[in-house]
């Protein structure tokens, strides 16, 4: 990439050391450097992409984006009716039509960090090795002062091979059969990745489902307030640049979440899930993967049980 770019602004660490994935979260002043030329700790491959991921974010994207990005819908990445991912056909073409190998650098960002997020579990799954995530997003990279472009989205020459079997990492993703049985096991743990009135069934969360509570043995992975399901405000700070590793630690540790577990992140439809996973990927543990039927699946099923705590004394504390 060889966009214009302004001149820096000063600019914090560039990378987050409490990670073990460390170079898979980077600040805006990295990203900057990259598109300028300079030359940077944990470069990325030579024939590295940016993103911009949103859903119908095309007319914002024309009017300002990071230089050099191309716009990527989560449409192209997920689908009706339940918004669970597209096949794994459609998912392989999507990124062959956009020039992304299993050997190429990814880095992701959204006006929704979540939308990032998502797209991240899905290039994981897929195989590709280094995707990265600009702490902050959007956000993060304008507020460092950085300059944006209007227009449309960079074009990529198309590739016809991913070059390793695909998906190369299927066990990153569950369906709701494997659910089950993780709800069975001892050493597992599902972790609902949903505000804490969807998770006592005060409400769904969602205009476009109907039922209220969550499944039982679930264990909360705590998300955000409660009246927003994009919001995953546990996870980061107020300027949008996630938490400490060892805050997200204390987390789960007191919902019995723990590494060395069998672990499966849900939501309602996949999004906040994602990050919550991307985030336990950033700590490298393993066995861990994205249930990404969630709530929205489970609840249509009628054989699989319900549970509402709304009537019950709880707090979010």
């Amino acid at each position: 990439m060889n966009a214009a770019v302004p001149a820096p602004a000063p600019a914090g660490p560039a990378f987050r050391h409490d990670l073990a994935r460390w170079r898979q979260l980077v600040a805006p002043a990295w990203l900057h450097a990259c598109l300028a030329g300079r030359a940077v700790m944990a470069a990325p491959s030579a024939n590295w992409r940016l993103f911009e991921v949103g859903c119908d974010g095309s007319p914002a994207f024309a009017q300002a984006h990071i230089p050099g990005a191309t716009y990527l819908d989560t449409q192209q990445l997920e689908q009706q009716p339940l918004w669970n991912k597209v096949s794994d056909r459609a998912l392989l073409d999507v990124l062959l039509a956009n020039g992304v190998r299993h050997d190429s650098t990814v880095v992701l960002y959204g006006r929704n960090p979540l939308a990032a997020a998502r797209a991240a579990h899905l290039m994981l799954y897929a195989g590709v090795a280094d995707v990265r995530l600009l702490d902050g997003g959007w956000r993060a990279w304008c507020a460092a002062g950085y300059g944006s472009e209007a227009g449309t989205s960079a074009r990529h020459a198309p590739i016809d091979a991913f070059g390793i079997d695909f998906p190369a990492r299927p066990e990153y993703l569950i369906d709701m059969r494997q659910a089950r049985e993780l709800l069975r096991r001892r050493d597992a743990a599902l972790v609902s990745t949903r505000s804490w009135n969807e998770f006592i069934g005060k409400t769904s969360g969602y205009s476009y489902i109907d039922a209220k509570g969550d499944i039982p043995g679930a264990r909360w992975g705590r998300a955000g307030n409660d009246d927003d399901v994009n919001s995953m405000l546990d996870y980061h700070h107020a300027d949008g640049t996630l938490r400490d590793a060892a805050d997200i630690r204390r987390l789960w540790t007191r919902a019995g979440i723990r590494r060395g577990q069998r672990t499966a992140f849900y939501c309602g439809t996949g999004w906040r899930a994602s990050l919550a996973f991307y985030f336990a990927w950033l700590m490298e543990w393993d066995g861990i993967s994205v249930y990404d039927g969630g709530w929205f699946e489970w609840s249509l099923d009628p054989r699989n049980p319900v549970v509402c705590r709304a009537g019950q004394d709880g707090s979010a504390a």
